[in-house]
């Protein structure tokens, strides 16, 4: 990409404002009759033009060609990639477990290695999220991609990626991760042999730093480390594709030019990334553990307050120095579905093995589930002396809706048949 410094602009939810051609942008109006240098002016909202101020996306992009050149849609079969809704059935109630999806071994890139694991509520009407793993062994040259269903928020396990999208470069290897606006179109770099990894596709309000309350101004992931990309444009032409995933379906639009031709933009919509060692976690320095909502790195908030579309929430390094406290999380059963995932490391609540980097787990609504036996009987052995939890880097996908399982997920041979067995070394231990 011309002029890719592959530096960043700080700062959640920032307007910014940036050029890859000094003058690009016009001073005091958005949309002048003649714009400079000969560029289209476009518009880009992520949130209905009368969102409160607050809460408004949009970003202008001042581009070498509008986006409306870019039409003739055909449709692509993907049959890995599912969206919400998902029939009736796919749920029961006990927990799910499944080992890492293998690498392809065919040449595969970004959006042909997706696999939906899970899904919940609707896309349609704009509620729950697409759950899913990604696979690549092959990078997208002149390949783009882009979602109109939901946002898209990658979690890398294996593989950094280099994600060149509208507004500019962004890179994430395993312990970032990238979020990338419904509608922004993209392609995927790979920076390694191969890369793997988690993607939230979050069909409602687009995900913003939760409410602090009494934990006050600062703590969990604060604003100033969110990362966007500055400017950079490809001013390529030839033989191009764009495909745009549309109501729960694939399609194809050739193009006689990269659709990454934004020269300049300016506003608060735009890819960004988050580095989640730089998370400031908070913790209980007496006795009992604090809820899990603590460790909420970005929210979508659905129209009950306190009670998220979708939240993801990390289990990130981070010591333990509570009291008489049973230190591992605590058995539950919670209104919300829980998908999780593991980046690196061994999750403290599973040190029994079969939750691995790369696989997932489905805990849903009212379904109990907490540490597996190996996990209690250290927990209420170990000296409570202050630990500190080093190699892990654990995550969740939590959501008010009933997360209901893909046929795939289902029927893949990863899915671990036996999870159930985790739970049957808790013996008796009723003393009266």
């Amino acid at each position: 990409m011309a002029n890719a410094t592959f530096s960043y602009l700080t700062g959640f939810g920032n307007s910014h404002a940036t050029e890859a051609i000094a003058g690009a942008l016009p001073v005091g109006r958005n949309s002048p009759q003649q714009p400079p240098l000969g560029l289209y002016v476009e518009k880009f909202s992520s949130t209905a033009f009368t969102a409160p101020k607050a809460e408004n996306r949009r970003t202008w992009f001042h581009r070498i060609r509008p986006s409306v050149s870019g039409l003739g849609f055909q449709p692509v079969e993907h049959p890995g990639f599912v969206t919400a809704p998902l029939p009736r059935g796919h749920a029961a109630p006990d927990p799910l477990r499944w080992d890492p999806l293998p690498m392809p071994t065919e040449p595969t890139d970004f959006v042909d290695g997706i696999v939906t694991m899970a899904a919940c509520g609707d896309a349609g009407t704009q509620a729950g999220a697409g759950l899913a793993i990604y696979r690549a062994n092959q990078s997208m040259s002149d390949r783009y991609f882009s979602s109109a269903d939901g946002e898209l928020l990658l979690v890398p396990e294996q593989g950094g990626l280099q994600i060149h999208t509208e507004c500019g470069v962004l890179t994430a290897e395993p312990g970032h991760i990238a979020v990338i606006p419904r509608g922004i179109k993209f392609r995927v770099v790979l920076l390694g042999e191969n890369a793997r990894g988690y993607l939230c596709e979050n069909y409602g309000a687009p995900f913003d730093l939760p409410e602090r309350g009494p934990i006050g101004s600062d703590g969990l992931a604060n604003s100033r480390d969110f990362e966007a990309p500055v400017a950079a444009y490809e001013d390529r032409s030839g033989a191009f594709e764009h495909i745009m995933k549309f109501d729960g379906c694939l399609f194809r639009a050739a193009l006689d030019h990269s659709p990454l031709d934004v020269v300049a933009w300016h506003g608060n919509s735009y890819p960004y990334r988050y580095d989640l060692f730089r998370f400031n976690t908070i913790g209980s320095i007496s006795y009992d553990h604090p809820d899990p909502s603590i460790f909420t790195v970005l929210t979508s908030p659905s129209d009950t307050v306190g009670t998220a579309n979708v939240d993801f929430v990390i289990f990130p390094p981070r010591w333990l120095v509570m009291q008489d406290t049973f230190q591992p999380p605590w058995y539950h059963r919670n209104v919300m579905s829980e998908y999780m995932g593991l980046v690196s490391g061994v999750y403290d609540a599973k040190p029994g093995g079969g939750f691995v980097p790369g696989g997932a787990s489905l805990h849903n609504a009212m379904v109990p589930h907490g540490p597996d036996a190996a996990a209690f009987d250290a927990g209420t052995q170990q000296d409570l002396a202050p630990q500190y939890l080093d190699a892990t880097m654990a995550f969740m996908f939590e959501s008010r809706y009933l997360i209901r399982p893909t046929d795939r997920a289902l029927q893949c041979p990863e899915r671990q048949r036996d999870y159930n067995a985790a739970w049957q070394g808790l013996k008796r231990h009723f003393d009266t």
